[in-house]
């Protein structure tokens, strides 16, 4: 393998402490002249699918990385720590769903790797200790194999599939993700918008109009469109749509054609 010349990093870590410098300090001892994109550092504490989401969003439109993913509620455990290798790059994490979507997103697994070291490791901080540095040792070209043996990527950990079902005028779907914006991205695809009217219904009560940019509603307006990650979205034209729905992630959202 030529290696990457570019690793990013997604983490709950926050950026309050030193975990993420440590991160990058171990990167930099290993491959000094890799650099380094941070895609996130602020996903919510243990929040995988949140971490799954906002990697595999972003991951198709960084140039070719080995993409190191670290929100591990399981750390410590017996849970493992894989080597994703899929036709855009490389992915480096525990298995715990974190990498599913992103390595679909980046065409698919061609292969999966267990991560085995036989150096001292902090049982809470592998991300500095196991992750980083294997990232680190792939981007100068070490094989996935050298990090440990190929598993069966059946064997891999999944998360549930959001809920995404539809009928005739009407979608439902689950949240998947709220931005600092306030805006609600939900699983479905945008196409799945084109069977509805242009004047919609949120959850039976709340009104809302079918468009594509903020601006085709009045301000304070609820807002159906296609976000930039292809998925449906609602938004609210100078406000937060998080706010007028009162939706988590996870919770399910029913657009349908007003009759």
């Amino acid at each position: 393998m030529a290696g990457y010349a570019w690793i990013s990093l997604t983490t709950d870590y926050g950026t309050f402490d030193g975990f993420v410098a440590a991160c990058h300090g171990s990167i930099a001892r290993i491959a000094p002249d890799v650099r380094v994109i941070d895609v996130t550092h602020h996903v919510p504490p243990a929040d995988v699918a949140r971490g799954a989401a906002v990697l595999a969003q972003t991951a198709p439109h960084l140039p070719p990385s080995v993409h190191v993913a670290v929100v591990d509620p399981g750390v410590g455990t017996s849970r493992r720590g894989v080597v994703l290798t899929t036709p855009g790059g490389l992915l480096v994490g525990p298995d715990n769903g974190l990498l599913i979507w992103a390595a679909e997103a980046l065409g698919g697994i061609d292969a999966a790797h267990e991560i085995r070291g036989d150096v001292p490791v902090s049982s809470t901080f592998h991300g500095r200790d196991v992750f980083a540095p294997a990232a680190a040792r792939l981007a100068l070209g070490s094989k996935p194999a050298e990090a440990g043996p190929e598993i069966d990527k059946a064997s891999l950990v999944r998360l549930p599939d959001p809920i995404v079902t539809s009928g005739d005028g009407w979608i439902e779907a689950e949240v998947l993700t709220v931005d600092r914006f306030g805006n609600v991205q939900l699983a479905a695809g945008g196409d799945m918008l084109r069977g509805l009217g242009n004047d919609l219904v949120l959850n039976g009560t709340v009104s809302a109009r079918l468009g594509s940019t903020f601006a085709d509603v009045d301000q304070g307006d609820l807002l159906v469109f296609t976000d930039s990650a292809g998925h449906v979205a609602i938004a609210v034209n100078n406000g937060r749509a998080v706010v007028v729905l009162s939706v988590t992630p996870g919770d399910v959202v029913k657009i349908a054609t007003r009759q």
